[in-house]
């Protein structure tokens, strides 16, 4: 049952306490990315066997293979992806940047250009269940970049298939090839490529230990997005709150990962009785009930502050990965969050719009760290550079102050460089 815990009356250790995955996987991780390196693509079949179960002729899906998923997927999904692919790609084209130019004095041009990655790839993860969300919410930003080149990685299954759903999404949103590896192996082709895989500039996309550690070793080889830790949802819900809505929120968090971490933050102790009763109602009934059982009893919390302000404080100290806003007049606290991956406002409006068909991202920063990090954007997969134009004449008018900033750091081949073209040669 999920604790409830009265804000004051109990350590600040088990309010804010995160949930810390506490399997130490960097030793094998390492081992396969190295083993992966030195072997290519006959390492990435022998894993896929080893791990998947699946004995591959090719890894790369074909042409066939993506026909074949479009006339398997039913006419109502393809078109509710599609829908949702709008949604996507409407929201992410705000994102898009220009550069600039400033030409405003005499003599002098400076400017940055926007320019995409050559290549991004896109971690899809397998397992226990097939996100086709993951895959738009992934590639759309990647394509509204301008990327020439988008990667998909995905696990296969023991037959060797990949979902057809993930297939589909892949169609619908872009991907230029698709390839049946997961786990640490894939990050490693990604990051180095393989006889059959092309290296990437940017990783994105969620996956499990093996995948964020992978993530992690190769980071600076390639970018990344971010180091996503467990699901996380926080709702911010008054004495008006709806029980049974709030804990069907709670509990779509919780049926991801026996680690997710779903809280609630209330000033109403008899709406946070009522959710807790809810949730033992509701947990029988889902379809992935031990796993959500698990991630309420362990991870699971609702804390009981003194007042709305007092939530929204505990709220931005947490910053969780989804915030709810739970009440009657949301807009009037919007200005209040701080941290936060992904802010959803009112009682209408649960999290679950997020992941599919709202627009926004649901790539998000986890484990706190949205004080410092934002949604999956249309900027992972750009980077910048700046260029800059002096004539002689521009330059003369600013090379004593150059020079003279330069001594000042002991620097006077710096100096010589400023004076130099200035100089009179006669």
């Amino acid at each position: 049952m999920i604790r409830i815990l009265e804000y004051g009356k109990v350590s600040g250790g088990e309010i804010f306490a995160r949930v810390e995955p506490k399997t130490d996987v960097s030793a094998t991780v390492a081992a396969i990315i190295a083993d992966v390196r030195k072997r290519g693509d006959a390492a990435l079949f022998d894993y896929c066997e080893k791990f998947d179960g699946a004995r591959l002729s090719s890894l790369r899906v074909s042409g066939a293979e993506i026909e074949a998923a479009l006339g398997a997927v039913s006419p109502r999904f393809l078109e509710v992806l599609r829908r949702a692919a709008e949604n996507i790609r409407k929201f992410h084209s705000k994102q898009v940047r220009a550069g600039f130019m400033i030409n405003d004095e005499s003599g002098i041009v400076m400017g940055q250009k926007i320019i995409p990655v050559d290549r991004a790839g896109l971690y899809v993860p397998g397992g226990t269940a097939s996100y086709p969300s993951t895959v738009l919410m992934d590639a759309i930003p990647a394509k509204l970049a301008g990327c020439p080149e988008v990667v998909m990685v995905t696990p296969p299954s023991g037959d060797g298939s990949v979902s057809p759903v993930i297939l589909a999404a892949a169609y619908i949103a872009g991907v230029d090839k698709i390839f049946k590896i997961g786990g640490a192996q894939a990050i490693a082709a990604l990051a180095y490529g393989t006889e059959s895989v092309p290296r990437v500039d940017k990783i994105v996309g969620p996956g499990n230990a093996f995948v964020a550690e992978a993530k992690k070793q190769v980071f600076g080889q390639v970018s990344i997005d971010m180091i996503a830790g467990p699901s996380e949802i926080l709702i911010v819900a008054d004495e008006t709150g709806d029980p049974a809505a709030i804990a069907a929120d709670l509990l779509s968090q919780a049926e991801h990962d026996r680690l997710a971490s779903a809280v609630l933050v209330t000033d109403s102790i008899a709406l946070a009785t009522a959710v807790q009763a809810e949730l033992e109602r509701q947990i029988p009934s889902l379809s992935r009930a031990e796993i959500a059982r698990t991630s309420i009893d362990e991870n699971g919390k609702i804390i009981v502050a003194d007042s709305l302000t007092a939530a929204i404080d505990i709220a931005n100290e947490l910053a969780p990965e989804h915030l709810e806003l739970c009440v009657d007049n949301p807009f009037d606290y919007l200005d209040a969050i701080r941290h936060a991956g992904s802010i959803f406002l009112g009682k209408n409006c649960p999290e679950a719009l997020g992941d599919y068909m709202a627009g926004p991202n649901h790539t998000l920063p986890t484990s706190g760290t949205a004080k410092f990090a934002s949604p999956l954007s249309v900027d992972d997969f750009i980077k910048k550079t700046q260029y800059t134009y002096f004539t002689r004449e521009a330059l003369s008018r600013i090379a004593e102050d150059v020079a003279f900033f330069a001594e000042q750091e002991g620097l006077t081949a710096h100096a010589r460089s400023a004076r130099i073209r200035t100089e009179d040669k006669a």
